[in-house]
């Protein structure tokens, strides 16, 4: 299982330091988030073209602000100057922001999704496309010289994790427990694609980490940097299947030894990569992953 770890950096500077520091650890990869900062594959671009090797990922950007003609350009200049490293993580991202921020509808997701998938896929392998949908059309291609550019799914609920296995390459989860993962995710994806001829998905799973000798106090800062994980339907409905009360209580917090055993239950869970997400002190936790990642 490769290893890999989540950062959201306030600048470009400071993301190619980090990205440097990384890969100097030996951790396999680097995931970023699109949020409310600056934008991220132009921040990968940059990281890429400054920091070898190292594998480079966003979970996500959203799907709603971007045509995905526009994300299949934005990713596939990415994937030239890193030189096939990028995977490219996408999602719907909420309500609350689609429409409360951004005042688009946010009918229909799993609609939305599917016209998506079937505008961007081929662009990310450089085919044309010809899509008349509901909510999206294009006609065309891309002519710019890149490999294909693997695609991970922000996918949850049942159906979206079944058009993510018939569709991408796989999915990219965050505040799923294992327990979920292991009897919800995998199973679900694994079937989608099988049934549709496709490869086995990779199934990325992504969680807040942190190596202590003081895992309630982890605990307790993790309720509240997380809270609103606990609020937003989709994570809400994983924490419910894992019987948690919140994000605190599928966060990976605890010694050592601990906090191994926990990434090896996800991996024995079908886990086809893990991304840490440091919470707590970053030193103890960053020394760990980066042991996993180089088979220490």
């Amino acid at each position: 299982m490769r290893i890999g770890v989540f950062f959201e950096p306030l600048d470009v500077d400071s993301a190619v330091a980090a990205a440097s520091a990384m890969a100097d650890r030996g951790i396999a990869s680097l995931w970023c988030p699109q949020i409310f900062r600056g934008d991220t594959l132009t921040t990968l671009a940059v990281i890429a073209r400054e920091v070898p090797e190292i594998g480079l990922g966003t979970a996500v950007v959203p799907t709603y602000p971007r045509h995905p003609m526009v994300m299949a350009a934005q990713a596939r200049v990415v994937q030239e100057v890193s030189g096939g490293r990028l995977t490219l993580g996408i999602g719907l991202s909420h309500q609350l922001v689609i429409e409360g921020m951004l005042g688009m509808s946010f009918d229909h997701p799993l609609r939305h999704m599917r016209e998506y998938l079937d505008i961007l896929m081929p662009l990310l392998h450089g085919d044309a496309v010809s899509v008349s949908g509901s909510t999206l059309t294009f006609h065309g291609t891309i002519d710019h010289p890149s490999e294909p550019v693997p695609l991970v799914v922000a996918a949850l609920g049942t159906k979206m994790l079944q058009l993510a296995g018939r569709q991408a390459d796989g999915t990219v989860t965050w505040m799923v427990g294992v327990d979920t993962v292991r009897d919800h995710i995998v199973p679900t994806i694994r079937a989608a694609a099988e049934s549709a001829g496709r490869n086995e998905p990779r199934v990325v799973v992504a969680l807040p980490v942190a190596v202590t000798d003081d895992a309630a106090s982890a605990r307790e800062r993790a309720a509240k940097v997380f809270e609103i994980y606990g609020h937003l339907p989709s994570y809400r409905a994983m924490l419910d299947r894992e019987g948690a009360a919140g994000p605190a209580d599928v966060v990976i917090a605890g010694d050592e030894r601990y906090v191994r055993d926990r990434i090896a239950a996800i991996e024995a869970a079908g886990a086809t990569e893990f991304i840490g997400v440091p919470f707590n002190d970053d030193g103890p936790t960053l020394d760990l992953l980066a042991g996993l990642a180089t088979g220490g």
